[in-house]
């Protein structure tokens, strides 16, 4: 669904005046779609979620507790360059994404950090070396091999009234909105699983980034005395990488859960990728 869709969809649901409003909460998102694979048969350096990932040398498996990560993905950058309208993320590199294998890292306490690992390579991705998961990783947590490609995709924000500056919807287009998202884009794509990359995320609790905020600064309770201000800051946090269950991979987070990795904008803008923050929500 393009822009002018969008905006047909809303006028058709009720909503022609709160088209004003589309530059706060319609953004584009990079869509990723995961397909089972042989592993051997992807190239070095393909995208991909699951199976095991090609690192560089001298890259460390990482661990938690002792025990070593879930490989999630890793994605080639060249790969997202025609889908990335908002040329938000490097034309060029990797990124791979680990997660706790024991999935007991939420994100809500600051003593969550290092439950997840977020790694970039700029350089020559030539030498890449296929890297088989360390003995002490469990079973259960590893994934099946997908190939990953890509789409352009439209998100629409859940919770508007975050992101629109004087809001000022009525009850009545506030829920005509609630509908429309609750079959958005249409009924079977929403039912779909939804890997992404950028956009809105998919939130299945409460909106994310006063969390990240404030656990990223030491901070587990919003009583806190140190939250208001931190608080301030909570907007600066946008959507990275967000990972469905997904039978296809074996990946299950919670009870049909969803991965969220969070980064700075600014520390995106200056492709930075060390500090980002994990949340997990499930329904």
């Amino acid at each position: 669904m393009d822009k002018a869709n969008l905006q047909t969809a809303l006028s058709t649901a009720g909503l022609g005046r709160i088209v004003k409003d589309l530059e706060y909460i319609a953004r584009p998102s990079i869509r990723l779609l995961a397909t089972p694979v042989n592993e051997s048969t992807l190239k070095p350096g393909a995208s991909k979620l699951g199976g095991i990932p090609d690192l560089p040398s001298g890259l460390v498996w990482p661990a938690w507790k002792g025990v070593p990560m879930s490989f999630i993905a890793q994605i080639h950058l060249d790969d997202l360059q025609a889908y990335d309208e908002e040329k938000a993320l490097p034309r060029q590199g990797m990124l791979w994404f680990f997660y706790d294998a024991k999935q007991e890292t939420y994100g809500a306490d600051p003593a969550d950090r290092g439950g997840w690992k977020t790694f970039f390579l700029e350089g020559d991705l030539t030498k890449l070396q296929r890297t088989p998961a360390p003995e002490k990783l469990p079973d259960e947590s590893r994934f099946k091999a997908c190939s990953a490609s890509f789409a352009n995709e439209i998100t629409l924000a859940q919770q508007p009234e975050l992101e629109i500056p004087n809001f000022d919807w009525t009850d009545a287009e506030q829920g005509s909105y609630e509908k429309l998202l609750s079959t958005f884009p249409n009924p079977t794509d929403h039912a779909a699983i939804h890997h992404r990359l950028l956009g809105n995320p998919d939130t299945l609790q409460d909106d994310m980034r006063q969390e990240c905020q404030l656990a990223s600064h030491g901070v587990a309770d919003a009583d806190d005395p140190r939250a208001d201000e931190l608080s301030k800051g909570a907007m600066g946090w946008r959507l990275l990488f967000q990972v469905d269950s997904d039978e296809h991979a074996g990946m299950q987070w919670e009870n049909a859960g969803m991965l969220y990795f969070w980064i700075k904008k600014d520390d995106l803008q200056k492709h930075q990728f060390d500090d980002t923050w994990l949340v997990l929500q499930s329904e």
